[in-house]
């Protein structure tokens, strides 16, 4: 689909957060036009005008800024409801908004503990290894029963739960290998295979080139702070 000619948009984070990418996904999915601003979380005043918890993603528009990508995606369906990227139906609507709440509390939010460790030589302690592994187990049963990913996340269409599950479950599922020696949502069934099947749609193809490169973007920043912050403590 080519992106409309509707008001620009500008996306503002970078390429390595998979909440940026959720949002960057509904983009091109709904053929929004829009631009990217390349943005790093932090305390700066300057970014906590624009997003008031200092993340991203957040997006400017013709009527200000936004931030928090569930509110951002929320935002683009109002504004640009063709195509939709909810289910018809309020309960279908309420089901797939109950999967990517579940996805992002129960799933992403514990595995984050993980992250430093497993992707950018930090140390999680036996305990949040304990914390964790216990938290997913219990999220990815839940998600086992909310869907059996035969077509989509939610339905027989793309809608936002698969915005979020194909940014979020790689993410999980590579750190959960890196601590464990064992993909912790191996056992929810049909999942691997529905990545697999998403990962070949062109946009998630975009979407993952440029995540690639973000992140070896985002290392030598971390890098570069790091080497900056030492300097001065000497």
């Amino acid at each position: 689909m080519e992106p409309s000619v509707a008001p620009i948009l500008t996306l503002c984070g970078f390429a390595a957060s998979n909440y940026y990418n959720k949002v960057k996904l509904a983009l091109l999915e709904k053929g929004v036009a829009f631009e990217e601003e390349l943005v790093y979380p932090s305390g700066n005043e300057e970014l906590l005008q624009a997003s008031p918890m200092g993340k991203v993603p957040f997006v400017r528009t013709g009527a200000g800024v936004l931030s928090e990508s569930q509110a951002i995606v929320e935002y683009l369906e109002d504004v640009f409801p063709d195509p939709p990227m909810y289910p018809a139906g309020t309960y279908a609507r309420g089901k797939c908004r109950e999967f990517i709440h579940l996805v992002e509390l129960y799933l992403e939010l514990p595995a984050r503990r993980l992250y430093p460790a497993a992707f950018f030589g930090g140390a999680a302690s036996d305990e949040t290894k304990r914390d964790v592994a216990s938290m997913l187990a219990r999220g990815a049963k839940a998600l086992a029963r909310l869907s059996r990913f035969e077509s989509f996340a939610c339905g027989n269409a793309l809608t936002y739960a698969d915005c979020a599950a194909v940014v979020h479950f790689p993410l999980v599922s590579g750190a959960t290998k890196l601590i464990y020696g064992e993909d912790l949502l191996a056992g929810v069934v049909g999942l691997r295979t529905y990545l697999q099947r998403m990962s070949e749609r062109s946009h998630v193809v975009s979407v993952n080139r440029d995540r690639k490169a973000g992140m070896d973007a985002f290392i030598a920043y971390r890098a570069e702070r790091a080497a900056l912050a030492a300097t001065r403590s000497t």
